[in-house]
């Protein structure tokens, strides 16, 4: 499915951060598809721009559990929402961030669901510095956010049945300050922006699911 989605946050952060190019990009950084997907209910998709810096420096991320384009696995779907995985954390390691690197942040993100400014599954930041990689837990020191469902930590994919394969988007942002100051309470929206005004560097990787 196309990744065209974008959230309130990459607006706001467009208007406060990004210049226009005069190109499309999903929240992603690449260009905006320009057929919608035929294979799934119909829902529209949104041009928004992105809230990555065109100035963010690219780094490595891998895991054991995702590969990159390839279908999330059993264990990490969530255990909600008519799903009955086991929710499991998917674990990462990282490589190649920026050297002014103060803290690190984790989001998953699904541009694809069918709320007009998709869904936050798991929002993590204040991850030291001297951190590589989080395993299925996260580092005592690091702040565990609330996600869309309105739950903290990790919440593994549960799409709509029949709908279009979903993509999520693992990303790790490395920041220029050791603290976002943010509560845990803070609005995923919110943590996001916050976010987006720190980053020095981010790596990538995407799972997906369809049921």
């Amino acid at each position: 499915m196309k990744k065209s989605l974008r959230t309130g946050v990459a607006a706001a952060v467009a208007a406060d951060a990004a210049p226009a190019t005069g190109v499309a990009l999903t929240a992603s950084g690449e260009p905006e598809p320009t057929t919608p997907s035929t294979d799934g209910p119909g829902y529209g998709y949104t041009k928004i721009r992105r809230g990555v810096p065109d100035s963010a420096e690219r780094f490595t991320v891998t895991s054991p559990d995702v590969r990159d384009g390839e279908a999330l696995p059993a264990d990490t779907w969530a255990d909600a929402f008519g799903c009955t995985g086991d929710n499991r954390q998917p674990r990462l390691s990282w490589s190649g961030a920026p050297q002014a690197t103060r803290s690190y942040a984790i989001t998953m993100f699904d541009p694809d669901a069918p709320t007009g400014a998709g869904f936050w599954h798991w929002l993590a930041w204040d991850i030291p510095a001297g951190h590589t990689g989080v395993d299925t837990q996260l580092p005592v020191d690091a702040i565990t956010g609330i996600g869309d469902s309105g739950t903290a930590g990790y919440l593994g994919p549960c799409p709509p049945s029949g709908d279009l394969t979903h993509h999520y988007e693992i990303s790790v942002y490395a920041l220029d300050v050791p603290t976002l100051d943010l509560p845990a309470s803070a609005p995923p929206t919110v943590a996001a922006f916050t976010m987006s005004g720190h980053i020095l560097g981010y790596a990538r990787i995407t799972g997906t699911a369809r049921r």
